[in-house]
């Protein structure tokens, strides 16, 4: 299985953007499906966006909908999560995650079994 590091996070003020970096190690990246979840404090892990490596597609959970935007570059085996307009509540530690494509990549924590340490995003008004 590949495994997954973040980077990226930082302190930014409401509005800003913010670009994370997912970087995949190992054998299989291109069937594999690389997920970015989130955990505000005090509250069950939500999933944000995920892509099919083989072919670029693209999911997207409701949480961060309409203000991310999830790319990768296959030459680097890194998949980026483009954040825009970011909000006070989008404080959370940013996690990358990855599968084996099997069932797809939807965005549900249970399903990814490679998880990197997190990278955390402090939003502040």
């Amino acid at each position: 299985q590949l495994r997954v590091m973040e980077s990226g996070g930082g302190s930014v003020q409401a509005g800003e953007s913010l670009r994370l970096a997912c970087v995949a190690s190992g054998y299989g990246y291109n069937t594999n499906c690389i997920a970015w979840f989130r955990q505000i404090e005090g509250r069950e892990r939500e999933g944000v966006a995920s892509i099919y490596s083989g072919d670029g597609s693209t999911f997207y959970g409701t949480s961060m909908q309409g203000r991310v935007f999830i790319s990768q570059d296959t030459a680097r085996n890194t998949v980026y999560l483009q954040m825009r307009n970011l909000k006070p509540e989008d404080t959370a530690m940013y996690y990358c995650a990855s599968k084996s494509w099997g069932d797809g990549c939807s965005v549900v924590a249970a399903r990814y079994n490679s998880w990197g340490q997190g990278t955390q995003v402090t939003v502040s008004s």
